[in-house]
């Protein structure tokens, strides 16, 4: 991997990692949190539409298309255990 690639990545990365979370929350998590939001995101996006055999697009759009998915997917599941424990720790106190 040149240089030239990894801040090719990075700023995918930045861009899926952002828009995700414009898309689940309204607003982003500061450039490291975008950053790795949107790996992670292309991680899980690339894994799940080589699985499912799907393509999101080519090229530069595609790449984008397929980190933000994985982002949102991966915000939705952090989503899912962050109620999951404030529910448990509203009815252990009793409220």
């Amino acid at each position: 991997m040149t240089i030239e690639s990894l801040i090719i990545f990075l700023l995918i990365g930045a861009g899926a990692g952002w828009l995700a979370g414009v898309l689940v929350r309204g607003h982003g998590f500061g450039l490291v949190g975008n950053i790795a939001t949107g790996v992670i995101g292309s991680l899980i996006g690339g894994w799940l539409f080589s699985d499912f055999r799907l393509i999101p697009g080519e090229g530069l759009l595609g790449a984008v298309i397929g980190a933000t998915v994985g982002a949102v997917i991966l915000l939705f599941v952090i989503g899912l255990f962050r109620r999951r424990t404030l529910f448990q720790r509203i009815f252990r106190r009793g409220i």
